[in-house]
């Protein structure tokens, strides 16, 4: 009895092991060979998926970006905000077996290399890196803006066009400098053309929503001026009719009011849509 219990433990559990057996294989295979045979790759954490990056001189630890217009290409300009991760030609996961000579392993996140320069200073462990104007390569980012992780290690080079690897932990999210008090109101307009670029109908509801606010305001304010100008003018010509002159500023004032909930709620109304 004791042995026909084993072996029906064994074959209870034989599934799971050949489950296991199979998704290690396709991790395995997922990294092309091309890849492992180098040795120099950089060895993330993280999991990787495979992009067609369009430039044509791509190297391990470039930063990449996408939009609609130009799809998966090195970052170009500070601060992108349209940051999709770093290539990393050693994954320890990849999700996808798609391979080609346009097609690269890029994570988004975990602990990878990030090829940076001294353009804009010495780096430090703790930093935040961003994007700079050479493809692909990052730097230290000194104000607000899109980053894409921060340093754990430091790098300094008198040669602020000279690229290295260094060890950082990705994460790219909107960073708030310290020292960007003064350029609030930059910052201020960088969030609304990020907001423009990343959601543009939700801003356009909103424009429309302050646009009939702010008519409906003005409509009531002047309905508000000229009946009440005009009901002192009638006032002081015959004071007798003051109490019917009274009732008509009143209503006025009722109506001017009814003009600014009216707008309030049109605009209420189109932001909810």
């Amino acid at each position: 009895m004791e042995k026909k219990s084993c072996l029906n433990t064994f074959f209870a559990r034989m599934p799971i092991g050949i489950v296991v057996l199979f998704s290690v294989g396709i991790v395995l295979s997922a990294a092309p060979a091309s890849y492992a045979a180098t040795g120099e790759e950089n060895t993330s954490f993280g999991i990787a998926n495979y992009l067609p990056i369009k430039d044509k001189q791509v190297t391990d630890g470039d930063i990449v970006s996408f939009s609609p217009n130009t799809g998966y290409v090195l970052t170009k300009k500070p601060y992108d905000n349209t940051i999709v991760g770093v290539v990393t030609l050693s994954p320890a996961i990849s999700l996808e077996t798609i391979t080609g000579n346009e097609t690269y392993p890029v994570v988004s996140t975990g602990d990878t290399y990030i090829n940076v320069t001294t353009m804009n200073g010495s780096i430090k462990k703790g930093d935040p890196i961003t994007t700079s104007t050479i493809p692909g390569k990052g730097m230290k980012a000194t104000k607000t803006g899109y980053i894409v992780g921060v340093a754990l290690e430091g790098y300094t080079n008198s040669n602020m066009h000279a690229v290295k690897k260094i060890s950082s932990t990705l994460d790219v999210n909107y960073y708030v400098s310290n020292a960007s008090v003064h350029s609030s109101v930059f910052d201020v307009l960088n969030l609304s053309a990020l907001a423009t670029y990343e959601e543009p109908l939700n801003v356009f509801k909103y424009v429309i929503a302050s646009v009939v606010v702010g008519l409906s305001f003005i409509f009531g304010f002047f309905s508000f001026a000229r009946t009440a100008n005009k009901g002192l003018e009638a006032l002081g010509r015959n004071p007798l009719a003051s109490r019917m002159i009274q009732i008509g500023i009143v209503l006025n004032i009722v109506v001017a009011i009814i003009i600014i909930l009216s707008g309030l709620a049109v605009a209420f109304f189109v932001i909810r849509l």
